[in-house]
């Protein structure tokens, strides 16, 4: 990281940050949520891998583990990007996540009037999915945990530890 200027960096961690806001905020809202669960989102699936995510919704165990795995998932992706801590686990995290959503609802042409589900806008192809994916592989490929993050703490410790001779 010390080959970019301050300013660099500083839009690094702020893109990292609200990132990690929008993930966090998200499982948020699910896990404090009760009656939260993904089976609308996953019946409403179209496209190539429709069937994938409507058998994920036909089975109530099956339902439970992804409702659990979305929810923890996007808090824990949301805390690692904010905190920079285990940043590029958290970005890889973020970018299956963000790739089952798209592959979910996929913004092809027409395909605005295929859902039940409002869309927040009319897409072609890229979406604030793909968007974000490509936003995380940037944070995954730029780390600015090691400058600003916990990251760079626990590197610095592991580095001083002396071994244990034996």
């Amino acid at each position: 990281m010390n080959s970019y200027s301050k300013l660099q960096t500083c839009w690094l961690v702020a893109l990292r940050f609200l990132i990690g806001w929008h993930f966090l905020y998200e499982g948020i809202v699910k896990v404090m949520n009760p009656r939260w669960t993904s089976l609308g989102y996953l019946m409403d699936s179209q496209g190539w891998f429709a069937s994938l995510f409507h058998s994920m919704a036909s089975n109530a165990d099956t339902l439970g583990v992804v409702n659990f795995l979305n929810e923890w998932g996007l808090v824990l992706v949301g805390l690692s990007l904010i905190f920079g801590c285990l940043t590029r686990i958290g970005c890889v995290g973020g970018i299956l996540l963000m790739l089952l959503y798209y592959m979910s609802h996929p913004p092809f042409i027409g395909s605005e009037n295929l859902f039940m589900m409002p869309r927040e806008g009319s897409y072609l192809w890229i979406d604030r999915n793909l968007i974000e994916i490509a936003a995380l592989a940037v944070l995954y490929v730029f780390p600015t945990s090691k400058v600003f993050g916990l990251d760079g703490y626990i590197s610095n410790f592991l580095k001083n530890k002396p071994s244990k001779a034996i």
